[in-house]
């Protein structure tokens, strides 16, 4: 009876101290977010050249809701899915949210050519002013840098840049953003 007692009195604690834990993902002392690619880290930075050859930063964009829209122009299954980012985008981007006044698009494309980016950009209608690309194709350094392995793939950042969701396409985006509304 003794070693049962033992035993689980051992189990109660381990219990008991495995709650008080801290996730890997936060500071212990400051509450800080660690960067990552997972729900609940911080996005990391982005700063590549817009098609004017000016350097946008992701940072630059905190206070909104962002999405951080990975494709390119000879994607057909990222063509399909513009006409919903579009009307998401038009529907939203004056909204307030809990954590971020206004919704944006920072898009990141896997083109090589310049021409058929800006061509696919005007086609589209892809009116927000966040358009970026290193024109590297799938040696983009900003895919590199999220692990983006197939395309159309995204990223749904708060105003504090920390992820609240991973590839919402179709009516996902906007009923996640709808769950975001202040």
């Amino acid at each position: 009876m003794k070693k049962y007692i033992t035993f689980m009195a051992g189990i109660v604690l381990t219990i008991l101290f495995s709650s008080f834990t801290v996730p890997e993902d936060h500071s212990p002392v400051t509450g800080v977010v660690a960067e990552g690619l997972n729900v609940g880290n911080k996005a990391p930075e982005l700063a590549f050249k817009d098609p004017d050859g000016r350097i946008i930063k992701l940072s630059s964009l905190k206070g909104k809701v962002v999405l951080i829209d990975f494709w390119a122009s000879w994607c057909s299954p990222c063509r399909r899915e513009n006409p919903n980012v579009v009307s998401t985008y038009k529907l939203y981007k004056d909204q307030e949210f809990k954590n971020g006044k206004g919704f944006t698009i920072y898009s990141v494309s896997l083109d090589k050519s310049k021409g058929s980016w800006l061509q696919a950009i005007k086609t589209d209608d892809l009116t927000w002013e966040y358009h970026v690309s290193d024109l590297k194709g799938w040696n983009s350094e900003p895919a590199a840098i999220y692990n983006i392995r197939s395309i159309p793939s995204n990223l749904l950042i708060d105003g504090d840049g920390v992820i609240v969701a991973k590839n919402l396409r179709g009516p996902y985006l906007a009923q996640t953003l709808e769950k975001l509304l202040k």
